[in-house]
């Protein structure tokens, strides 16, 4: 056992977690963590808002597998990351965020720059922590990092009082633990998985519906030898998009609210569902008495609590995604049950698909979306890392933009969080660094983030930025147009900034582009550059994203491009 602080003893428990860079922003009540951090190894990403420290963090997690670490100090500080906080719970992320707070004796006194954050974040955290000694702090971190990286991930925040950081202890670093009530190992019922096997078989017209969940558990190889094995076409989340690459034969693309039509077509036909790592979104399945009514369902989850959650399961496999599907391909193996599946079945799935993949009208403009996403697709390297902001550009991305290598697209999908996207490639950027990352934006998400190209430029982190520029909050004036009889109110964002000289005010690169050869160009050129790039890419305000699920409808009511 060692003396010191415990702020000290923070830095060398993130260390000994394997930390090698936080982001974040400092304040009266963590200065004390910073003046370790100056004499510490761990490198020091300054933001310019708290916010995007967490989705720097939630980013570099999604990417890493391994638990972002955001900083902020107490009070408004603390409450400006419980956005990221809250997106990170929502899409399952591991995240350590790490607030200051106000002495102990001055707590529950409106101090200055108090905030209640534990009171605060309990709903959108995995768990919290506030030790009120030196000496719980690694301890505190250990717990931590388990919580946060076992099971299914989540956000942990351990908020420290500021003469807590101050003071100093005697320091136990050797401790084991084992946190009560928490379990996250759960191993799958293998009679559970024969079953399930059992009913595919027998089943004419099956479908696989991967989530985000094999994302998580990077099951994409298990995903792929179970969806050949069995000869069964899959369809995914707009989260679990990139959980199977959307080249191979066996794969329609997301289902939902902007799926592909394929997609949705095909869905409101089955008549078994094997659902991987999924939580039956309403986004994902429309409406849930429709989708449930003439198909059997097996529910694959490592948390128990979705299973019955948004819908009737026939069976439930709990447990570790990866060891679930790693199990059902022995037994399908041993049972020697290879592409078995109807092959009329099949045959259908292939008409449909190429039906629409060949009769779906898009926008006739040489620069609608569809085709600049997919000038992106054809120009940058299959293994370049996406985000996405949240917006029309998101659904675009999700109809025309394939990923063909597997865990390489990452958008915001449970809280749809606007301003996501260009922090989390940030962070991105740090997990993978020989990569591109591309942040597929709009104007109006872009515009609440922007300020992170001072990070991106300052701190040496060169990403691009795809920016699909319609000169307005474009999903919400597309409702308006379809469900407000074009009642436009809030939404023109009226040329405003110049993104180029934005860009450039920053020290990064502005480019801006009229057509599909000057997008190419600029690709390579932000591909090759070592500052961020921010391509502006007009197109036509009135542009709509189709096919298109209503809310309260259900997959089989799309309304597709006239």
């Amino acid at each position: 056992m060692n003396n010191m602080s415990g702020a000290k003893s923070l830095m060398l428990a993130l260390e000994e977690q394997g930390v090698k860079q936080v982001f974040g922003l400092p304040g009266g009540a963590n200065l004390p963590m910073y003046d370790e951090l100056f004499k510490s190894d761990i490198r020091h990403i300054l933001v310019r808002h708290e916010q995007s420290a967490s989705h720097m963090a939630d980013g570099f997690g999604r990417v890493s597998r391994k638990a972002g670490v955001c900083f902020a100090t107490s009070g408004p500080g603390a409450t400006n990351i419980l956005t990221g906080i809250a997106t990170a719970q929502a899409d399952s992320v591991p995240m350590i965020a790490i607030t200051g707070q106000v002495p102990v004796n001055m707590i529950g006194k409106d101090a200055f720059q108090e905030s209640d954050i534990i009171g605060m974040s309990n709903p959108v955290v995995k768990y919290s922590f506030q030790p009120r000694h030196a000496s719980e702090i690694p301890l505190t971190v250990k717990k931590s990092f388990y919580i946060a990286e076992t099971g299914r991930p989540g956000p942990v925040l351990i908020d420290i009082p500021k003469d807590v950081q101050q003071n100093e202890s005697k320091m136990d670093f050797t401790s084991k633990f084992k946190i009560k009530g928490y379990n996250p190992w759960t191993i799958p019922d293998v009679t559970q998985i024969e079953k399930a096997i059992d009913m595919i078989i027998s089943s004419t017209k099956p479908m696989i519906l991967a989530g985000g969940g094999v994302i998580i558990s990077s099951s994409f190889a298990e995903l792929q030898s179970i969806a050949e094995l069995l000869n069964i076409p899959v369809v995914t989340t707009f989260k679990g998009k990139g959980s199977f690459p959307e080249d191979h034969p066996l794969s329609l693309g997301p289902i939902g609210m902007h799926g592909h039509a394929e997609a949705n077509k095909l869905m409101t036909e089955v008549d078994c569902v094997l659902a991987i790592g999924t939580r039956f979104s309403d986004r994902s399945v429309g409406t849930f008495d429709e989708f449930e009514k003439k198909l059997k369902i097996i529910h694959m989850d490592i948390d128990p609590a979705e299973i019955g959650k948004n819908q009737t399961t026939n069976i439930a496999v709990v447990g570790n995604v990866q060891t679930s599907l790693r199990m059902m391909i022995k037994l399908i193996l041993q049972k020697k049950l290879k592409k078995v599946i109807n092959s009329e079945w099949m045959k259908h799935v292939k008409e449909v698909k190429e039906y629409w993949r060949d009769n779906l009208k898009i926008h006739p403009g040489e620069m609608s979306a569809a085709r600049i996403l997919r000038k992106l697709r054809n120009t940058l390297p299959k293994k370049s890392i996406i985000t996405t902001e949240v917006g029309q550009h998101q659904m675009w991305a999700s109809l025309f933009f394939d990923v063909i290598e597997p865990g390489t697209f990452f958008s915001s999908t449970g809280l749809g969080t606007m301003g996501w996207g260009f922090p989390a490639a940030i962070g991105a950027k740090i997990a993978a660094p020989n990569v591109p990352v591309v942040d597929i934006a709009g104007d109006g998400s872009f515009n609440m983030t922007e300020n992170s190209l001072a990070t991106s430029v300052l701190e040496d982190i060169p990403v691009i930025v795809f920016l699909i520029n319609n000169f307005s909050l474009g999903m919400v004036a597309q409702w308006q147009r379809t469900f407000y009889n074009r009642r436009m109110i809030g939404v023109d964002l009226k040329n405003c900034p110049d993104y180029i000289k934005l860009a450039e005010s920053y020290g990064a690169q502005g480019i801006r582009v009229q057509s599909l050869d000057q997008l190419e160009k600029a690709i390579k050129t932000a591909i090759k550059s070592n500052v961020a790039t921010v391509i502006d890419i007009p197109i036509d305000p009135e542009e709509d994203v189709l096919p298109f699920v209503a809310p309260g409808t259900s997959l089989k009511d799309m309304i597709l491009p006239s």
